[in-house]
């Protein structure tokens, strides 16, 4: 083995390892259709769709190699690493002025007054929905008095049965024809 792993090394070294875990995973799979005795699958398993590399900015990649910087000067025992970049001012925090403020309170007060509005009228509306539906019934009453059925209790279905006349049967020939 080298003294010195370099990341080319160390990235082939981790794809040879991963190509031997999966090789391993699908035979581990084959035995385990064999116990459950399942047809066994073919050996060359789908493999999955590579992972999308994610991209860094610029500015993470400097920050990054700052501190590596920082962690190199350390072990080598320097007392400042060098400065690479100077420092970027901080953006100034957005403030809304006085006036921005003013409108946007108006416009707060102008909804709420309009949903309170809305929600009496709906109150409104409703408390004369029922007496609307009252008078409507007074006077179907007025006009033409209900029927009232009495209720009777059920009979049999065998008394029914036995009370009940037969069917004419020339009715039953005109309704066929």
């Amino acid at each position: 083995m080298p003294k010195q792993l370099t990341s080319q090394i160390v990235t082939a070294a981790i794809q040879g390892y991963e190509a031997q875990k999966s090789r391993i995973n699908a035979q581990i799979a084959e035995l385990r259709a064999m116990l459950a005795g399942s047809p066994v699958p073919s050996a060359a398993a789908p493999k999955a769709a590579p992972r999308k590399r994610r991209k860094m900015s610029a500015a993470g990649r400097r920050a990054i190699a700052a501190a590596q910087r920082e962690r190199w000067a350390k072990m080598r025992g320097e007392s400042a690493p060098p400065s690479v970049a100077a420092p970027e001012a901080p953006k100034q925090k957005r403030r809304i002025s006085q006036e921005g403020m003013k409108r946007i309170i108006a416009a707060t007060k102008k909804r709420w007054r309009l949903a309170k509005a809305a929600k009496a009228q709906r109150a409104a509306v409703k408390k004369a929905a029922p007496a609307a539906k009252k008078a409507v019934v007074k006077k179907a009453t007025a006009k033409a008095p209900r029927k009232t059925a009495k209720k009777t209790a059920p009979l049999k279905k065998a008394a029914a049965k036995e009370t009940a006349p037969p069917a004419a049967p020339a009715a039953t020939e005109a309704a066929a024809q």
